[in-house]
């Protein structure tokens, strides 16, 4: 007899950093280009566990990263970020579970409403967060770089 590996969400720990480096670069073929710094991943962890830790979760099957999601809640609004899931493993729930408990947390906290954004040239997930009750609002993103960041590329 055999036994089906086990997901488990948790929480983001340090030791995780290069497994989901590595996740996102697969995931996220903009994090591998060295001339869009907005998209370096350890700046991104970085700035997660600086903010909101509690709000950064990783998936984890036979003790492997396979999948990452961040929330943000500032008392008005949440925000979903980096779902990633492995590629290998894509369409087993393991995004919709990701979403699920980030949902969770966040309602908890009383946020009412969460949102989230997605390049628009990657039209094939925008069926994915539609299958999970997501639809696109009326209004139009905008978006300045900052600081260090303010002569990078164009926001994207």
């Amino acid at each position: 007899m055999t036994t089906s590996p086990t997901l488990s969400i948790r929480r983001f720990d340090a030791r995780d950093t290069d497994a989901v480096v590595a996740l996102w670069q697969q995931a996220f073929p903009e994090y591998r280009d060295a001339t869009r710094p907005q998209r370096n991943p350890h700046l991104s962890i970085a700035n997660k566990l600086a903010t909101q830790p509690e709000l950064f979760f990783v998936a984890v099957l036979d003790e492997r990263i396979v999948g990452t999601v961040m929330g943000g809640y500032d008392g008005h609004r949440g925000w979903m970020y980096s779902l990633a899931v492995d590629e290998a493993l894509r369409r087993h729930g393991i995004g919709t579970r990701l979403v699920a408990h980030v949902e969770e947390v966040l309602t908890s906290l009383g946020c009412p409403k969460l949102n989230l954004q997605i390049l628009s040239a990657k039209t094939e997930l925008r069926g994915f967060y539609e299958a999970l009750g997501y639809r696109a609002d009326a209004v139009v993103s905008l978006g300045k770089r900052l600081g260090a960041l303010a002569d990078a590329a164009p926001a994207a």
